[in-house]
């Protein structure tokens, strides 16, 4: 008997990519871009699903431009709104095991402390709400399902801050970074890794947070990201990292000020420990130079 096969949706995301890279050793993974399975297109989905016949699913599918959704609700809502709720369907149908992947922009970051799984969520955009939408459609579901939100996702690989930061300061030798908004980076690995356990604990329903440790301003990350890979010789030359405000550097959709997600219950449930932030930081930009060597 072959073993269990787990399938990953948006595998050609830096998510999908860290998910597909930590697969346990004893399931086979398949791990499809939305070219070879787009999960908005229903018949595209039910026909994916049938030649595949997973056990376990991973939904790293989502639209994750935040400034961009502000202006394409149709898109953000049909990928991370319409498509959750379609495959939770399916999955239940088909008794599928899913793992949902939401966001800490689901809250308003009106909170000084960290947001528990049992706070009121009160998105600030397109983006969050269409990601709390598909995360209600999931939770509401019959299918055997775990929704993890997550906060500041980066990876060696895609869109993300920290390329962002590396790429701005080889070419300017300068950036000004927000301050005033705090947050915990949270490495695709380490989410990766969490997906993979919630995948394999039936018993672990309902919604999760997950982050690595700490909390800090994307200020604050710029700056350990322009040290760390100074240190590695990712830069020649360190960059000046000015701190700004929220004001000076207005975007299409507003950010939460405070979005740290209260980890305690996914530690306790799955008998996990966070990685401090900056550790994971540094295998990241390890990462990169080694792509890049």
């Amino acid at each position: 008997m072959s073993d269990p096969l787990a399938l990953v949706l948006g595998a050609g995301g830096q998510l999908g990519q860290a998910c597909v890279a930590a697969a346990p050793s004893q399931l086979r993974v398949l791990g499809l871009t939305r070219a070879q399975c787009d999960v908005t297109d229903d018949a595209a989905l039910r026909d994916c699903l049938q030649r595949s016949s997973p056990q376990i699913i991973i939904n790293a599918a989502a639209y994750t431009a935040v400034d961009a959704a502000e202006n394409d609700l149709h898109c953000a809502q049909a990928l991370n709104a319409g498509a959750p709720k379609r495959l939770a369907a399916l999955c239940a149908e088909r008794g599928i095991r899913l793992v949902h992947v939401s966001t800490d922009f689901v809250f308003d970051g009106a909170a000084t402390s960290a947001y528990s799984t049992t706070d009121t969520p009160a998105p600030l955009g397109v983006y969050g709400e269409t990601k709390l939408q598909g995360e209600q459609a999931v939770l509401a579901s019959d299918a055997s399902h775990a929704v993890v939100r997550a906060s500041w996702v980066y990876a060696p690989q895609g869109k993300n801050f920290m390329l962002t930061m590396l790429r701005l300061m080889r070419e300017r030798g300068a950036v000004g970074v927000v301050s005033d908004q705090v947050g915990a980076p949270t490495s695709a690995s380490s989410l990766a890794h969490i997906c993979w356990r919630l995948a394999q604990e039936p018993e672990a329903t309902g919604l999760f947070h997950w982050s690595d440790k700490g909390e800090i301003s994307w200020y604050e990350f710029a700056c350990a990201i322009r040290d760390e890979a100074t240190a590695i010789g990712l830069l020649t030359t360190p960059a000046t990292v000015d701190p700004i405000t929220t004001s000076a550097f207005p975007t299409a959709a507003k950010r939460p000020a405070y979005s740290v997600l209260n980890v305690k219950q996914t530690c306790h449930q799955l008998g996990v420990v966070q990685r401090p932030w900056r550790d994971a930081l540094r295998d990241n930009l390890r990462a990169v130079k080694a792509r890049e060597s």
